[in-house]
């Protein structure tokens, strides 16, 4: 499926800063599969907290099914709900006392379910139709004396180190130590709190779903809404506009085309991941106003088809909206589009023409591709290849200075900590904790990111972030070499982290630039040829 836009006059010129769904173009997975784990606890107590009272023989079976940890004593099927937010006004769970206890069923069903709603939306699916028949069995809870000593372990209060034991748990397939620190964390987390607390939440989310392999279901779930204004205004437009990082993406890479298209008549731009075409605003703008007169330019821009709220629509909204604007700019215009997966792109796809000078972009697209990790077919190094026979005069990478590809999930867990705390706290700084926005952008786009990194393997796994390193030595051995960002783009991105917060910073180093929070480096662009 392809369309082709032409610019045409328009009565009046929309508004242009769209909203760049950098981190939602995904490929959704889904998983049906359920699975049952036979454990045994030797006790030397025989009381257990439970809704219902339950036999205390100390043989369990674990049910997996999406978002829910199912016990069932002597073979009983009984469920606790693992996998539920809450809205801004309330926290997880309940006070804990002396047992992990309700004495309204009704009113603690239904409280799980205006937690679903809250987090979820009224229309959400992920919990299946026996839900309710399950609470009626009762819940059962490794020992208190055994949930007091893992505890005792852990520094008091101190929900950055319980987020890590319990990861550790899981790691280990040490279930009861897992669900007594899943307990303990909903007590602790909040999507309404300190920047740790509502990461918490998510991560937490992303650790019931691995233990319950439902991690597929719930990144599915856990898609940002689709914009449904003229404008196409959205959640992940309003993280573009309080964060610079996808406005230091954009802008480096822009400079980076606009330098090696300065002489060039003709320019054909390549973008893998169009989304709502922001990117492109400024670099129109910029061509509009160069001496001598515009270039004809042509962008081609790739889309997955599976996901809707790419581009907040079909991908043909964005190619009209930039064609108006490059009309109301008297530049040349043409806009090709493509609905497709990256791995998926072939020569033929991209519609490549003699006297063309041309320019491939990847902001935050590549590492979407799976690599030899997950496939021996390796499409990550496949399409880097595939662009070099091509012989682009510039291509440009954005990416997150992340490393969550090979490792394994103790390791991945603890590097998406460190990551997403560094996002959280910038966010903090500009939203403050009630605004209802801030929760919107954190709950329906970043979250999907921490569910997937924690949550799913394999090829349902697509957030596979590499350090910059990395990327380095995969285009070096598809026979790129850099090309070096301009000073006058270095400064410019100076000049726009002067209107953030002084916590962000810069640096150039070997011929790349990296945008950090603190120490923590987020984001990392280059160029190469």
């Amino acid at each position: 499926m392809s369309n082709t836009v032409y610019y045409h006059p328009a009565k009046e010129v929309e508004s242009y800063c769209f909203p760049q769904f950098q981190a939602l173009d995904r490929e959704s997975c889904y998983s049906n599969s359920s699975h049952e784990i036979n454990f045994s606890i030797h006790t030397s107590r025989n009381k257990y907290c439970t809704l219902e009272s339950s036999s205390p023989t100390g043989h369990f079976t674990i049910s997996n099914s999406p978002s829910t940890v199912s016990f069932s004593s002597n073979g009983s099927s009984v469920s606790q709900q693992e996998s539920q937010f809450h809205s801004p006004d309330t926290i997880y769970g309940s006070p804990m006392s002396g047992s992990y206890v309700t004495d309204d069923v009704n009113d603690f069903r239904h409280k799980l379910r205006e937690l679903e709603s809250a987090m979820l939306g009224p229309d959400s699916d992920i919990f299946p139709e026996s839900y309710d028949e399950t609470l009626q069995g009762g819940i059962a809870l490794p020992e208190i004396d055994s949930w007091r000593q893992i505890m005792g372990e852990i520094p008091r209060n101190d929900l950055k180190h319980v987020l890590i034991a319990c990861a550790k748990a899981v790691s280990e397939n040490d279930l009861p130590t897992a669900q007594c620190l899943m307990s303990q964390l909903r007590q602790m987390v909040s999507v309404s709190g300190e920047p740790i607390q509502r990461l918490g939440a998510y991560m937490l989310e992303g650790l019931v779903a691995k233990l319950a392999s439902s991690g597929s279901l719930l990144y599915k779930t856990l898609k940002c809404k689709e914009p449904k204004s003229s404008d196409l205004f959205s959640y992940v437009h309003i993280l573009y506009e309080v964060c610079p990082y996808f406005k230091f993406g954009y802008m480096s890479a822009n400079g980076a085309i606009a330098e090696a298209m300065k002489k060039e008549n003709r320019v054909h731009i390549v973008d893998f991941q169009i989304g709502q075409g922001s990117q492109w605003v400024t670099l129109i703008q910029a061509f509009a106003a160069r001496p001598g007169g515009p270039p004809h330019i042509r962008i081609t821009a790739i889309d997955n088809s599976t996901s809707a709220y790419a581009c907040g629509g079909e991908i043909s909204i964005v190619g009209k909206r930039l064609s108006r604007l490059a009309e109301s700019f008297k530049v040349p215009f043409e806009f090709n589009g493509s609905s497709m997966s990256g791995s998926e792109v072939q020569t033929q796809n991209l519609r490549i023409q003699p006297g063309e000078a041309l320019a491939v972009n990847f902001a935050f697209a590549l590492h979407h591709m799976p690599d030899e990790s997950v496939s021996t077919q390796n499409d990550r190094d496949r399409l880097l290849r595939q662009v070099k026979s091509l012989s682009p005069k510039v291509v440009t990478l954005v990416e997150q200075e992340s490393n969550t590809n090979t490792a394994p999930f103790f390791p991945r867990f603890l590097e998406a900590l460190d990551y997403y705390s560094a996002m959280f706290e910038s966010i903090d700084v500009t939203l403050h904790r009630e605004h209802k926005e801030r929760i919107n952008v954190e709950q329906h786009c970043l979250a999907r990111d921490v569910v997937n990194v924690i949550a799913c393997e394999g090829r349902e796994r697509v957030e596979r972030h590499e350090l910059l390193g990395k990327w380095k030595s995969r285009f070096k051995m598809a026979g790129f070499s850099p090309y070096p960002l301009s000073s006058l783009v270095n400064a410019t991105i100076k000049t726009l982290l002067e209107n953030y917060s002084h916590k962000y910073r810069l640096e150039e180093r070997d011929g790349a630039l990296y945008l950090g929070w603190r120490s923590r480096n987020l984001v990392a662009s280059c160029a190469w040829k």
